[in-house]
């Protein structure tokens, strides 16, 4: 079976992502559709608003085969490691393909980008700078988007794989939080949601995310903000991602800040954006070390998450030539694995009702969804 993978976060998922996985479709010629997922935490440095097992069975409803999770140690990072998680598992499934969306939507230009040694995560900073790039940013604005820099993180690597990048033009403004479009952005979703306004033609998920329970950064701020006003600076400071004094900035921010917005103005610069701030919050309430993150290895078993009947009989031809290892069950991953999971499980239901944590708590240690 020809398969085309997707990185996606369906944060939530909604009518341009069921867009994307069609036309995926349809310029792959695949058999597959699999959708390498974020968990329980996001790229930005957030909590998903809704659970990853509501939006995988969404984005199967949508037309994704296979849902995959992206570990917690690739989903909750820069561009660079984001993309490197992804595409390592679709190197493991033997994907054929890997679709992505962009912004100026055009591949020879992103791939003339990713050709140079510049690191993507810096492009920002770099392009402020002055430095000249090959023409692709001709076409572009003196910024770029997040999708076209993590379609150039894809790129490098896939550089050393055989899969054929697909780019498809992303349609509307992932940032705009204008619902009176075609395609509502997940921003704009998210941000109307919080609002309490009507989201039933913006997304598929609407009922879902009506009866939540949904999560947001605000709602763990209060423990983050306990936390670092508590724990010794010697011990933030030597947690992951933590660098350059950046835990006695939070420290000092967090004592006069009530509220996350107020704590994000103190401590957003320069060099630090908004989502490397919350980024960092997440790896401290995990309290996650650089020794944890060095001795995790990826053991090439993949977990799933959902699938559909096509996704079953894709499975099973799996099982029987052996060639990738997955994990339909909680228990068949390696304990690394499944620690680590657990773990962003137990800190992303921690400020829901009980029922609703035991509920997400039980999900997390049962198998996979045949949707």
């Amino acid at each position: 079976m020809k398969v085309c993978g997707i990185a996606a976060e369906y944060n939530p998922f909604h009518y341009g992502h069921k867009h994307h996985i069609e036309e995926a479709r349809k310029q792959s010629g695949c058999d597959i559709i699999a959708a390498v997922m974020s968990g329980n935490f996001v790229q930005r440095g957030e909590p998903a608003v809704i659970d990853k097992w509501t939006r995988s069975k969404a984005a199967v409803e949508g037309g994704a085969d296979l849902v995959l999770e992206l570990p917690f140690f690739n989903s909750c990072q820069n561009a660079t490691a984001f993309a490197r998680g992804a595409v390592e598992i679709l190197k493991d499934i033997g994907a054929d393909t890997m679709a992505f969306g962009s912004e100026c939507g055009n591949l020879e230009n992103l791939m003339d980008i990713a050709s140079t040694p510049a690191d993507p995560n810096r492009l920002h900073e770099l392009m402020r700078s002055g430095m000249s790039y090959p023409r692709a940013y001709s076409i572009l604005t003196s910024s770029m988007y997040p999708n076209d820099i993590l379609a150039i993180a894809y790129l490098k690597e896939l550089e050393t794989t055989s899969i054929r990048p697909i780019v498809i033009p992303r349609i509307g403004d992932y940032s705009s939080t204008d619902t009176d479009v075609e395609y509502a952005s997940a921003a704009a979703i998210r941000t109307a949601l919080k609002k309490q306004q009507d989201i039933t033609s913006l997304t598929p998920m609407a009922s879902q995310l009506l009866a939540g329970p949904t999560v947001t950064m605000e709602d763990l701020y209060p423990y983050f903000r306990t936390l670092i006003l508590t724990l010794p600076r010697s011990y933030t400071a030597s947690l992951f991602l933590v660098s350059e004094g950046i835990e006695k900035t939070m420290k000092d921010a967090a004592m006069t800040s009530e509220t996350l917005d107020a704590f994000l103005k103190q401590t957003v610069s320069y060099r630090y954006t908004a989502a490397r701030i919350r980024r960092i919050m997440v790896q401290i309430m995990m309290h996650v070390t650089p020794e944890e993150v060095h001795r995790y290895s990826r053991s090439h078993t993949v977990r799933v998450l959902a699938f559909n009947e096509r996704g079953r009989q894709y499975l099973h031809e799996k099982k029987k030539d052996g060639s990738c290892s997955f994990a339909v069950r909680f228990a068949a991953m390696p304990e690394q694995m499944r620690q680590i999971e657990y773990r962003a499980a137990l800190l992303y239901t921690s400020q829901m009702k009980e029922t609703d944590r035991q509920a997400l708590l039980k999900k997390e240690i049962s198998g996979a969804q045949y949707v």
